[in-house]
């Protein structure tokens, strides 16, 4: 009787908890939750190395990186964590990547458990889904098709590994197969070796296939549906056509136009500089792959180092953009720029409405993406600002840095590891935030029940400009 009096008082407790907080409050409590214990299994000596010690402040860093799944970390990885170590990172990339409430609800789905109302609004707060309609339905498919990527290039990659005499051990080839398909996917961007993927630089295979896991995991999980949906369409033979989603429509085509517009740029500032000893095809492949892994990742080939300060921008810009909305990336998201970039482009032409694709985009999403790009800039600004003032490095290193940690993606020039206390505290919580969201950051503080004053004031124009 004690025992079940405990669990109706902890049931009830928790009740009261859903009731007073909102939705966006518990999801951040959810990532905290997760954070802490994670911080609690990389101290557990089985994990760990033998004789390896890492101070307090860099392993709660470790921590926030990991759940975050920016790859920033202040000691080297295969010197503090042991193979089972890794393994306990590859699961807690999932968790940070794709969602807590994703994992959570794909093993409700799975053990056959009630999923209720309460669990499907912090779903789809979670995923920052616009509606409660087939959330679970998303989780399903999405889940089930990422697991099935995974283990089919976890398992190319090991193939390949071994026979391209990367790894002499099979089981080798399998471990770090894996960990690639898992970190490439999730865009972690994490170096357990040591050297990222720098051995690889010259491997046209690897570098492209891994290019494909990073679009994959940041092109966003309603565009991955909406694909799905159409495969399914084709194979039905309907004769009704498919439609896919305004999201993914404006998803798609600003993925493209960054791709693109990133590898060009990078392109053209490196052929005569880092690029200068490649030919013309490895010069694309190289500015192609810095211009993906740069939106989120935070794999490398080569030592920043290498390249020119302007390139450094660029790469800065393409971080704090990051990836799509409802993905595994962070950043201001890629649907934000659009619509800033949608907006100026119709005010230009004097239009009061923001059309494409046929349809209008609600002026409710005009404002949020305005928001978040100011707010989002301002933060960044005055982490520049207040790491110049505390940290003895470069203004560009800081710079990769600060976007690097805000955009989730774990680019650096090798600044992390020497950071101040300060420092890595303010990088820290930039990472935190560039996982849950800015616009989600700003609503933590806004009240659960807000309320309509119920007049309006009157209108005066001022002068602009």
């Amino acid at each position: 009787m004690n025992f079940d009096r405990r669990i109706n008082f902890f049931k009830k407790s928790w009740q009261k908890l859903n009731n007073r907080f909102s939705s966006i409050q518990i999801i951040v409590f959810y990532y905290l939750a997760m954070t802490i214990l994670s911080l609690i299994l990389f101290y557990l000596p089985v994990f760990r190395e033998p004789g390896s010690h890492v101070p307090f402040l860099d392993m709660v860093f470790m921590a926030i990186s990991t759940i975050s799944v920016t790859g920033l970390t202040t000691f080297d990885i295969n010197s503090v964590f042991n193979d089972a170590g890794v393994l306990v990172l590859e699961v807690l990339f999932h968790i940070g990547g794709l969602g807590i409430m994703m994992i959570t609800t794909f093993f409700f789905i799975v053990s056959k458990r009630r999923i209720t109302l309460k669990q499907r609004q912090l779903i789809m707060t979670d995923m920052n889904q616009p509606r409660l309609s087939g959330i679970v339905n998303l989780i399903r498919i999405t889940f089930t098709i990422l697991l099935a990527i995974e283990v089919l290039f976890g398992t190319v990659f090991s193939i390949y590994f071994y026979l391209a005499g990367y790894y002499h051990k099979i089981s080798e080839a399998i471990f770090f197969g894996f960990y690639q398909s898992i970190s490439a996917l999730t865009n972690s961007g994490f170096d357990v070796t040591g050297e990222s993927i720098i051995p690889f630089s010259h491997d046209v295979f690897f570098i492209v296939t891994i290019m494909i896991l990073i679009f994959i995991g940041g092109i966003g999980f309603p565009v991955l549906m909406d694909f799905h949906g159409w495969i399914y369409h084709k194979r039905s033979k309907s004769k009704l056509p498919f439609r896919f989603s305004l999201f993914s429509k404006i998803a798609l085509l600003a993925f493209f136009i960054l791709f693109i517009g990133g590898a060009v740029a990078i392109w053209l500032l490196e052929k005569d500089h880092s690029f200068a000893n490649m030919n013309l095809f490895d010069q694309w492949l190289n500015s192609s792959f810095y211009s993906m892994t740069a939106r989120n990742a935070g794999l490398q080939i080569h030592d920043l180092n290498i390249f020119q300060n302007t390139t450094l921008i660029i790469f800065s810009l393409l971080m704090f953009i990051g990836c799509s909305p409802s993905s595994v990336g962070g950043g201001i998201r890629t649907t934000t720029i659009a619509i800033i970039g949608l907006y100026l482009y119709s005010f230009l032409k004097n239009e009061n409405d923001i059309n494409i694709f046929g349809r209008k985009i609600a002026q409710e999403d005009v404002r949020k993406s305005v928001v978040v790009f100011m707010l989002s800039a301002g933060m960044c600004l005055f982490s520049i600002l207040f790491l110049t003032a505390t940290e003895d490095h470069s203004l560009i290193a800081i710079i990769v840095e600060v976007t690097s940690a805000f955009g989730t993606t774990g680019l650096s020039l090798g600044i992390t590891a020497d950071l101040s206390n300060t420092g890595k505290i303010m990088i820290a919580i930039l990472m935190f935030i560039g996982r849950v969201g800015m616009l989600y950051t700003l609503m933590l503080f806004v009240p659960k029940e807000t309320q309509d004053l119920g007049y309006e004031f009157p209108e005066e124009k001022i002068i602009i400009g």
